[in-house]
């Protein structure tokens, strides 16, 4: 009886890439061996026949690449706690199931959303340039003044697991208060924050980080109108997804000095094209995706990946399931 074929789009870190190679007798795995992406054509031709498929965030599974599978597709697993490159219900009405990676990524996001407001803070961009070019590079009084969070208002939009991880990060930096907005008040999150609506929360934060989902209530959340309620002052980090942001009207508030500062790991595209206004602003900073970006993040979520992908195939309860 033949195996069942496992599809992984992507070359993994080193210990889950060892574990695909000793798979051998449970399953056939068949991979593309870079970082890069497979292109579309070749992507749909290759999923063909697979019971299973580990994917990441730039592989779109819709309808077409769930028929270019094949009936005998179960399980979807994805590299990422977001899934917004997935087409849910393509995926309930084959009967696929949906696994992802929460949690392990938690404190690495985390971490990736205090240093971008520290960078934005203290104007780091506008430093790292004069560093590099010489110009001004020696102590001066008055240049490249930043601010410090101490009385501050932070503003958390989505206290999740990540929200909660961040707002535990900087209250030791001393806000006053800490705000959030979320659908619906977090009762199990363990950290000392006021739920407010989002209109509240833009109006009276100095620091505010978008860590929600994109989904279609969020997506482009921050647009012109946001911009119009936060202040003259505020500081913009985004590690969430880049959609949640209007970047037209981003790019409109910080021209306009609406907010102060804006620093994104995430973008809409992903990545930005060269000289993409945003991208050369002085008072935008941009990582290309980073969030994750750790040996043992990346390590876990691979694990998880596969874990998931194995108990799909294997009709088991996936470890991290999606619920469409």
């Amino acid at each position: 009886m033949p195996k069942p074929v496992l599809f992984v789009t992507r070359e993994l870190p080193e210990a889950a890439q060892q574990r695909l190679a000793d798979l051998g007798a449970e399953v056939e795995v068949r991979q593309h061996r870079s970082e890069a992406g497979l292109g579309r054509q070749q992507l749909l031709a290759d999923v063909s026949g697979a019971q299973g498929i580990i994917c990441v965030l730039d592989d779109t599974v819709d309808d077409e690449l769930l028929r270019a599978a094949g009936q005998q597709l179960r399980v979807v697993s994805t590299v990422s706690v977001g899934y917004d490159h997935v087409d849910t219900q393509a995926l309930q009405a084959q009967g696929v199931l949906l696994g992802h990676t929460p949690g392990v990524l938690t404190d690495a996001t985390a971490d990736t959303t205090v240093l971008l407001a520290l960078m934005a803070a203290r104007r780091a961009k506008e430093a790292l340039e004069r560093a590099a070019t010489g110009g001004g590079s020696g102590f001066s009084l008055m240049r490249g003044l930043g601010t410090q969070f101490g009385g501050q208002t932070l503003g958390i939009v989505g206290l999740g697991r990540i929200g909660a991880a961040v707002v535990r990060r900087l209250q030791p930096f001393g806000f006053s208060r800490v705000l959030y907005a979320a659908p619906r008040p977090q009762t199990n999150c363990a950290v000392d924050a006021q739920h407010v609506p989002l209109d509240t929360l833009l109006e009276s934060s100095d620091l505010v980080c978008i860590c929600c989902p994109l989904n279609p209530q969020t997506a482009g959340l921050f647009g012109p109108q946001a911009f119009a309620r936060m202040r003259s002052s505020a500081i913009l980090v985004n590690t969430a997804r880049g959609a949640v942001v209007d970047h037209d009207a981003l790019l409109d508030a910080l021209d306009r000095r609406l907010i102060a500062h804006a620093a994104l790991d995430v973008t809409d595209p992903e990545p930005l094209p060269a000289g993409h206004p945003l991208l050369v602003h002085p008072r935008c900073t941009v990582l290309p995706h980073i969030g994750s970006a750790t040996e043992q993040t990346r390590a876990a979520m691979a694990n998880l990946a596969i874990d998931n992908a194995l108990d799909g195939i294997f009709a088991r309860p996936l470890k991290a399931q999606v619920d469409l």
